[in-house]
This record gives structure tokens, C-alpha cells and sequence, in this order.
């Protein structure tokens, strides 16, 4: 009687008695196609089983990008993406998770970084640029982990600074003092450092009276403040929206020709989680000379690259195909040259396939931010 009642707690507290098991959830989750994974499924085996046993049993539950197309969808507006992240806290609770997995969670303890480098790492990206202190500005420039480690991504941060600057924005950054926002980690079902982390984060922002505004690089990042720091005091906004607004004053002004046919990939945590599909458009838009077209999957129905939700840093077996190789052989057939994105994730997974598929040369992944510092003058 006693477990009974503790699995209706466990439901109601997921929110799933509402749940009709119409299948809309399966039916547009991008992995449905690919892999094992059935979202519809495991929420159902959650309203007959504890969650222990469907945890321990579920190994696809890995699979989740997180991409919330199951949540955006559902018509009783039940959250069945919080159910994988629920499933994922009892595993990390339990220590029973894959070894790729801990390592990212013990590196974001000792790095505050999930890709196992030095916290002392985390400015290299902005060698020679003599960028302010956040102290000094009234915009908070929040580069985020992979733009500022990984080596293709930190020339996008470049070109951030390269358009802030030019449009004579007064901006700073935390340099080494910059840490995880915690999305990923949160995501991958570590619920109890994502909180110390929030905690951390909360208390570094709101303690520069100075600081206005936010600006972020990824859409995880922006999604992650925006949406699960309930005390964060300055505004919060994705690269995508300050540039467009900035444009949009004629505070930057895109001279140079970019005689190149490019389409856009929405990226999910910006596009389905945040709605923010024409700020990115507008930006590409304004490029003189571009050519702009839509893959046919775009905006709320746009392909997910499989990047999110912890799956930069989990690789699943026995798949015959990726989304994202989709993706890159939509754009060849498409004849553009570009795919322009505006995720960090979403330029590597969509980079690697474009090697997969032996499309180099033929399709190239840029991030808009690179597109922007090329129209400069």
C-alpha cells in the first residue's frame, strides 16, 4: 500500500494522469524514426511501474536529446520530456549510469566545464582582444563552455566580439570566472548540481549592480537562464535577438557582399523551447547579396541535430542513421552553401556529418555570428 501510494505521488508529481496515450509524443519525436526509443511508450510503463524499475530497465532512455517536440505537442500539455530527466536523477542518484556520463559530471564539479579542461582554460579563447571586465560594462557578454574550450567554436565567440564591438556596445565578460550554466547537467538528470550551480550563477550576476543585460552564445545557455533561474535579475537574451535589434537601429550595419545561397537551421531549444524563429532570419536577411532559402523541416517542425540533452557526450550503438546526416543531405540537395545555425551543438553535430557524408567542399556549417563578421567592415 505504501509503494502504491508513493508511485501516485511520483506520477502526480510528473504531472502524467492526464496523459490519453494519444501518441502525438512518439509521433513527432525525431528519434522515433531512428531508434528504439518511444517516448509514449515509457510513459505509459511510468503510470504501471515504479520509476526505479523503469529507470533500471530503460536503457534508450539516454537517447532523449531533449528536445521537447514530445512536450510541444501534446495536447493535455503534459511534460514527457521531464519524465527522461526524472529517470535519468534516479540512475545518477543511484551511480548507475555510463561511463561517459560521469565523467562529464565530474568534470563540471571539478572544471565547472563538461569538456575535462582546466577552469584556468577559459579565457584563452579571448587572447589579444583586451575585453572588459564584466564590472566595467552594462552588457554581460556569457560566452558558454564549448564556444570558449572548443577550438571551431571560439571563433564564433570572436566574431560575437567582433559585431559587439563594431556597434559600440559596452560589454564585458567573466573571463575564468565563468562557469557551466548547468543545462546539459540538468538535463543528464544531475537535478543536484544543476541547483549548486544555479545558486552560484545567480549570486555572480545579480551582484554587479552594473550589469543590464545578459547575452549568450547557445541557445541551451539562454534557455537555461531565461526559463530555470527564477531569481536572475538582468534581462537574458540570445545573441540572435541582440544582433537582430541592433540591426534593426542601425546600430550595425552589414556593408559587404556574401554572395552565397545559405538556408537556416533552427535550433530546438531556441526555436521550439523559446519561439524565437525571425531574429535569426532577420540577421540573415540583412546580409547584402545572400540568397536565402527554408528547408522544408524548419521552424517548430525543424529537424533536431541530436546534440542536446546530453548527447554531445554519449554515443549510441547500433543506429543506422543521424538526424543531422539527414539534415546535411537535405542541404546538398537543396544546392545551398551554407547551413547557418546559431548553436554551438548544432555546428558540431551538423559538421561532423557533413565529413561523414563526404560533403566538404560541397556544404559548409557556419554559425550566423561568422556569416555577420564577414559583411564587417
Amino acid at each position: 500500500m505504501e509503494e502504491t501510494y508513493e508511485r501516485a505521488c511520483y506520477i502526480e508529481r510528473l504531472g502524467l494522469f492526464g496523459c490519453i496515450q494519444c501518441g502525438k509524443c512518439t509521433a513527432g519525436c525525431p528519434l522515433n524514426y531512428l531508434t528504439p526509443f518511444n517516448i509514449r511508450k515509457m510513459v505509459y510503463d511510468v503510470l504501471n511501474s515504479s520509476g526505479e524499475d523503469i529507470a533500471s530497465e530503460k536503457h534508450e532512455i539516454w537517447q532523449c536529446t531533449t528536445c521537447s517536440t514530445c512536450s510541444s505537442r501534446c495536447p493535455k500539455q503534459i511534460e514527457p520530456r521531464d519524465v527522461i530527466i526524472n529517470l535519468r536523477s534516479i540512475l545518477v542518484e543511484d551511480g548507475n549510469i555510463p561511463p561517459q556520463i560521469r565523467d562529464v559530471l565530474k568534470s563540471i564539479t571539478i572544471n565547472y566545464n563538461p569538456w575535462r579542461l582546466g577552469k584556468e582554460q577559459r579565457a584563452e579563447w579571448c587572447k589579444g582582444l583586451e575585453l572588459k571586465d564584466a564590472s566595467e560594462a552594462d552588457l554581460l557578454y556569457y560566452v558558454g563552455c564549448t564556444p570558449a574550450f572548443d577550438p571551431r567554436l571560439q571563433k564564433v565567440a570572436q566574431a560575437v566580439v567582433k559585431a559587439l564591438r563594431k556597434a559600440k556596445v559596452d560589454f564585458g565578460t567573466l573571463g575564468v570566472e565563468e562557469v557551466c550554466c548547468g543545462s546539459e547537467i540538468r538535463r543528464l538528470g544531475d537535478i543536484w548540481s544543476f541547483d549548486a550551480l544555479r545558486e552560484a550563477n545567480t549570486e555572480i550576476f545579480n551582484g554587479y549592480d552594473n550589469i543590464k543585460q545578459i547575452v549568450t552564445t547557445s541557445p541551451h545557455c539562454y534557455n537555461t537562464f531565461k526559463n530555470e533561474y527564477p531569481g536572475l535579475k538582468p534581462e537574458v537574451m540570445h545573441y540572435t535577438q541582440f544582433v537582430s535589434s541592433l540591426i534593426d537601429r542601425g546600430q550595425l550595419v552589414l556593408a559587404k557582399d556574401y554572395r552565397k545561397k545559405v538556408t537556416y537551421h533552427d535550433p530546438c531549444f531556441l526555436g521550439k523551447q523559446n519561439k524565437i524563429y525571425e531574429e535569426p532570419r532577420n540577421i540573415l536577411r540583412s546580409v547584402p547579396g545572400i540568397e536565402f532559402v527554408e528547408f522544408d523541416r524548419n521552424r517548430e517542425s525543424s529537424l533536431c541535430c541530436e546534440g542536446g540533452g546530453g548527447r554531445m557526450w554519449i554515443e549510441i550503438e547500433d543506429v543506422k542513421e543521424r538526424l543531422a546526416n539527414i539534415r546535411v543531405r537535405d542541404a546538398r540537395d537543396m544546392g545551398v552553401d551554407i547551413i547557418a545555425v546559431a548553436c554551438p551543438f548544432c555546428l558540431l553535430t551538423l559538421e561532423d556529418a557533413v565529413k561523414s557524408n563526404d560533403l566538404e567542399g560541397k556544404v559548409q556549417v557556419m554559425d550566423i555570428m561568422e556569416i555577420v563578421a564577414k559583411t564587417l567592415t
